[in-house]
């Protein structure tokens, strides 16, 4: 199959495609989904073979509008209207209870709910108002590993495995939608998944919300994408570098006594100082957690391709959007973390 990359004029065409039950990836403001037709379980099952995902793992619909969820939901809890005009279209996905033949299981999971979002990117919109279908959107790459930011990164997973590629540039958050789930039996909204809508945002807006911090085991279904214990990883092993330019010293030497070729993904100031040091290095630039969040999953990516035996990459406190960037990361890095007291040997 040839991979089509179609421009942003080219939206009528990669439409018509999603309507037969091909697969389109397209952007959005977080990473790169892979569409198909929600309602039609063939081309959902196809997102899976593609993508090698499991079959427990539940898909998020993307809508252009949310007049389109309540086609598909039993019922509304009373925050929505809050959050939806807050937050939408944006990087926050909504968890609802829905009708009973609304979606296949190949879209929910085996579940009762199903995860809704409107990403914030015109294009991909226009798509789904073009296709007039809502769309599973997956991340556009091989199950488990980084997420796409570009749409070189899917061109690089799944060429001849998709039908076309929507590209809009580089996205701007980077990493994955906060997900919400409004379905508890208190009212209380949950965060099952991290993202660039905190906590803190969200609260602001709609009183006390939860989070879900349990980590799930291999064999638990998750209620929502991104929720297993070790996600996101490139080939290479990942370790997170806890604290100041001492800490990354002492495991730059630690690997090299063990002769391991060395990447690291920091800060200029770290690249800087280690850049002779070791084999590779992907700098996200100043000092920033927008920063790093932004490039992590294409920092991963570089560093992947690079002739290495393991990647070393920088911290930040867990809070605000660092709290995102670190749920990420620690699965990428299978909750492997380095800091000052670490026992190098």
């Amino acid at each position: 199959m040839e991979t089509k990359q179609f421009t942003t004029d080219e939206i009528d065409q990669a439409a018509e495609l999603i309507r037969k039950g091909e697969l389109i990836a397209f952007p959005t403001e977080t990473v790169y989904g892979l569409g198909a037709n929600a309602l039609d379980a063939r081309a959902v099952k196809q997102v899976y073979a593609v993508k090698g995902r499991p079959s427990d793992n539940p898909l998020i619909v993307h809508v252009s509008d949310f007049e389109m969820v309540k086609n598909y939901v039993t019922d509304i809890p009373e925050q929505t209207k809050k959050l939806v005009d807050a937050f939408w279209p944006g990087p926050l996905t909504l968890i609802f209870n829905v009708r009973a033949d609304a979606f296949s299981t190949t879209v929910t999971g085996g579940l009762k709910t199903v995860a809704f979002r409107m990403p914030k990117n015109e294009k991909t919109l226009e798509l789904i108002k073009t296709a007039k279908l809502p769309l599973v959107g997956p991340s556009a790459n091989t199950s488990g590993k980084p997420s796409p930011t570009t749409a070189k990164h899917v061109y690089h997973d799944l060429h001849g495995k998709i039908a076309g590629i929507l590209d809009d540039g580089p996205t701007q958050i980077g990493v994955e939608s906060t997900v919400l789930d409004l379905t508890a039996a208190n009212g209380i909204p949950v965060i099952l998944r991290p993202g660039a809508v905190t906590q803190e945002r969200l609260e602001q807006v709609v009183g006390k919300v939860q989070v879900d911090q349990h980590l799930i085991s291999e064999s638990e279904a998750p209620k929502a994408p991104g929720m297993k214990y070790k996600h996101y990883s490139p080939d290479v092993p990942v370790w997170i570098i806890e604290g100041d330019q001492q800490v990354f010293r002492k495991a730059i030497e630690w690997a090299k006594n063990k002769n391991q070729r060395i990447g690291l993904f920091a800060d200029n100031q770290v690249t800087k100082i280690f850049s002779n040091e070791v084999e590779a290095v992907f700098s996200f630039g100043e000092r920033s957690v927008e920063q790093g969040t932004k490039l992590l999953f294409a920092g991963l990516r570089n560093l992947d391709e690079q002739n290495i035996d393991v990647i070393f990459a920088q911290a930040f406190p867990e809070s605000d959007l660092g709290i995102a960037y670190m749920n990420r990361l620690k699965k990428a890095a299978n909750q492997k973390i380095l800091k000052i007291d670490s026992i190098f040997e």
